[in-house]
């Protein structure tokens, strides 16, 4: 076995690193931009007269270091070389993910608004499998050329983890001779439905409450009659774009619908692996970061006439912090690995205990270790001078959101005990 990071992935994060020194990193310090990174970061991002959405500039500022990056080959990475990509394994994602992470707050990759020059495109592998070719120019191509950006209109007020309880339905009914759906409903935590083009909305077809079949995903326009925004809810982490909206006899046609009718769940399923391996990757860079700061820091500072990393109280905690972290890089790594060596549809049925491993845990983590770096650093840590409050405030939600981690959890356990899995056989001949 061969644990080294592979020559040519190397050479590639060094190339990255020269890439953000030459070109973001200007960027970043170019006329006042800092300010979405220093101590004014919550504020300058956030419109506080505009529902609390993100600042336009701050967003714009976004957009432009992803046409720095793309136009030096970096930013459509990981999607197929057919769309202008590099075909970017999972392995290699999740060490650029990490990489970047460690190196702390900065344009190069900020996930607040799931911003990196690196890019993930979880919709590029969802239209590449489920959807017609007519979608695929339309959302893929579209995409990439940023005319096109789909929300995610899975979570409703009242049902989050389980969605097979959604209480938004689509019935068939044809208006003006074309074959159609009306949907009615609600929906709730819709990331990014302020810049939306479209929303991939998921509603009851056929089947009965608690039935994983029946549910179909739908590709509506944003903004569409009879889809009213109530509003964005206000978070721990500012600025919001989370949307809480209703659906009030919004018809679209048939050819609305990405891929099987009654098959929406397996289809929301197809790309949450690849999603969470790469924020678990991020969120153990940004551990590592909250770690080596403590340390350095406590290197530096001298109460009572000698290093604060003396003591065995500083030591000890970062000690453990640090291990996590070395055990959690090795099965990040080696899982992510395992995905590229096989088929998409076969990580739901071989992997995911594992994924869910490493997002979990990840997500805890750096909690965990945000929370030690503003301990150590003392006041000057809790303060917005250090990024450790933002960092905590970010990272918290993933403990939610992409799987809350007791969902996550109950997958591993599912998975342990051999209700589903590759374990299932064994227990079952037992």
């Amino acid at each position: 076995m061969d644990f080294a990071i592979p020559a040519d992935l190397q050479a590639y994060l060094e190339e990255l690193d020269r890439f953000i020194d030459n070109e973001i990193t200007p960027l970043q310090m170019k006329d006042d931009n800092n300010r979405f990174f220093d101590h004014r970061r919550e504020d300058s991002r956030t419109d506080w007269d505009r529902n609390g959405l993100p600042n336009e500039e701050w967003e714009n500022l976004l957009k432009e270091a992803k046409l720095l990056a793309d136009k030096a080959g970096h930013w459509r990475f990981s999607a197929p070389k057919k769309y202008g990509g590099q075909d970017g394994s999972n392995l290699w994602m999740a060490v650029i993910r990490d990489h970047f992470a460690q190196r702390g707050l900065g344009l190069h990759n900020d996930l607040q608004n799931e911003h990196s020059i690196v890019g993930n495109f979880p919709f590029v592998a969802m239209f590449e499998h489920f959807g017609t070719p007519e979608q695929q120019d339309e959302f893929i191509l579209g995409g990439f050329d940023m005319t096109r950006r789909m929300a995610f209109g899975l979570t409703e007020p009242d049902h989050g983890s389980d969605a097979t309880h959604m209480e938004t339905v689509a019935v068939p009914e044809t208006r003006d001779g074309v074959d159609g759906w009306r949907l009615d409903g609600s929906k709730m935590w819709i990331t990014g439905m302020h810049a939306a083009t479209h929303v991939g909305l998921f509603a009851r077809t056929s089947g009965d409450a608690g039935d994983a079949k029946g549910i179909t995903c739908f590709i509506v326009p944003n903004p569409t009659e009879g889809l009213e925004i109530d509003e964005f809810v206000w978070t721990f982490n500012m600025p919001t774009d989370h949307a809480r909206f209703y659906l009030k006899n919004v018809w679209v046609p048939h050819s609305a619908i990405l891929g099987e009718e009654g098959g929406g769940l397996a289809l929301a399923q197809s790309f949450v692996h690849q999603n969470r391996i790469r924020q678990a990757a991020g969120s153990l860079g940004a551990a590592q970061y909250c770690v080596e700061e403590s340390v350095k820091y406590a290197r530096q500072r001298k109460p009572f006439g000698q290093e604060l990393a003396r003591n065995q109280a500083i030591q000890f905690p970062l000690v453990e912090l640090a291990t996590q972290c070395e055990m959690l890089r090795m099965l990040i790594y080696k899982t992510a690995w395992q995905m590229d060596q096989m088929p998409h549809k076969e990580v739901e049925k071989q992997l995911s205990d594992k994924v869910s491993m490493c997002n979990y845990w990840a997500n805890r983590l750096v909690c965990e270790a945000a929370d030690r770096a503003m301990q150590v650093h003392g006041g000057i840590g809790y303060s917005r001078e250090k990024p450790f409050e933002h960092i905590f405030r970010h990272h918290r939600r993933y403990r939610i959101t992409e799987g809350a981690e007791e969902i996550q959890m109950r997958k591993v356990g599912a998975y342990l005990f051999g209700y589903l899995g590759p374990r299932r056989e064994t227990f079952a001949k037992t």
